[in-house]
């Protein structure tokens, strides 16, 4: 008499060898941008077959698994299983190009650094929105910079250290040529007037200007020393 084989327990179950059709139909869910009903299936595989059989198999297949197949409105599609939605996040990257009168105001600031919203208009030569400094507040590359001592305390307007971060950039001296904003994507150079981002000489004059002559204060120290008789 032979023994009845026990269930093993430690025995991994490997997934069921899917056919041809399946395969077919799994790729074309997978790949669509939206849910397609049986119909759409059927006119994109290469064998015909029972498409709601296949359907149910696969949805079994996936049945544990973090990816479901799942049926709504007659349409099939795959979605997250609804116990791990809370795990996933919707993170989009969008290129945004900046608008000629942002870029001016951007270069502006950088360029002359703390400046007021009425010097940038008087530099640019026309007044701007208040959408314009909001835009560059919000990508965190001007900050406010304290109040101008002069009658009304108007607000001025710095760069970050993001702002820095985001060129690549270690100091102000090394500044983002107009070409480099526009191989970035952020500006059309064939639209904005260069002439505005300056030379690049003014942090590197600021710089140079704060430098101590030490040789002419030790020269003028000496002659002014009392001189002691021989």
């Amino acid at each position: 008499m032979k023994k009845k084989l026990k269930n093993k327990t430690n025995i991994i179950s490997f997934p069921r060898n899917i056919s041809k059709i399946e395969r077919q139909v799994e790729a074309i869910l997978f790949a669509a941008s939206e849910p397609l009903d049986i119909e759409t299936i059927e006119s994109r595989v290469q064998i015909k077959s029972n498409m709601n059989k296949i359907l149910e198999n696969l949805q079994s297949d996936y049945n544990s698994r973090g990816i479901n197949l799942v049926c709504i409105k007659n349409k099939w599609s795959f979605r997250t299983a609804e116990d791990l939605s809370k795990l996933m996040s919707l993170q989009k990257s969008t290129q945004r190009k900046l608008s000629k009168s942002t870029i001016e105001t951007l270069a502006i600031i950088v360029y002359h650094q703390p400046v007021t919203r009425s010097e940038i208009e008087e530099i640019r030569g026309v007044a701007f929105s208040t959408n314009t400094l909001e835009i560059l507040l919000e990508l965190n590359w001007v900050t406010p910079a304290g109040r101008k001592d002069v009658p009304g305390k108007p607000i001025m307007y710095s760069t970050t250290e993001n702002f820095l971060n985001h060129f690549n950039i270690q100091k102000l001296s090394d500044l983002p040529t107009i070409e480099e904003l526009s191989s970035a994507g952020l500006i059309d150079s064939t639209s904005v007037d260069s002439t505005i981002f300056g030379t690049g000489k003014f942090y590197k004059d600021q710089t140079a200007s704060k430098k101590v002559d030490i040789y002419s204060d030790i020269e003028k120290a000496i002659d002014q020393s009392p001189k002691s008789d021989d």
